[in-house]
């Protein structure tokens, strides 16, 4: 009696299915600063994650500024005197657009990925009517809270 195994013909190799083809790679780095012809949200996203690498980076600095706070009111002293540069009020503005964007952008996005922003879903025919009549108001009035707010710090730090 034969087993099941040698009663069954042999199969032929599945041939694999066809995959797409992966296009070279022509933006590169450019393709960081210009995506071609997307709307202005991919251009937000893109800031978005700089703004967010430049706080991430920015956290050491304060973590060791405010450490010196440790040692006594002397080095206190003499840290923020050494820290009343021109370049380092330059810096700190960057600090505060760098959150306020970061955080008014990512705000824009968590209500997208929530799906408050997307609509019901549908055959997506460009242009995307739902971003064009949900999304595109959401951007506009987060990034004139963004200008408005990023203008008072900048006043803040240059006037007083």
């Amino acid at each position: 009696m034969a087993s099941r195994l040698e009663t069954q013909a042999p199969q032929a190799p599945q041939a694999h299915p066809a995959r797409p083809q992966r296009l070279p790679n022509r933006l590169g780095l450019k393709g960081w600063v210009y995506a071609g012809r997307y709307p202005v949200e991919r251009y937000l996203y893109i800031l978005h994650r700089v703004a967010g690498l430049g706080l991430v980076l920015y956290l050491p600095l304060h973590v060791w500024v405010t450490s010196s706070r440790l040692q006594g009111p002397e080095v206190w002293a003499r840290t923020m005197a050494a820290l009343s540069s021109p370049l380092f009020r330059f810096g700190e503005f960057l600090v505060l657009a760098a959150f306020v964007f970061h955080a008014l952008n990512g705000i824009r996005l968590l209500l997208g990925h929530l799906g408050f922003t997307l609509g019901r879903p549908a055959e997506p025919v460009y242009p995307y009517p739902i971003a064009l009549r949900r999304q595109r108001p959401l951007t506009v009035v987060l990034m004139m809270v963004a200008a408005v707010s990023i203008a008072v710090g900048l006043w803040e730090i240059v006037v007083r």
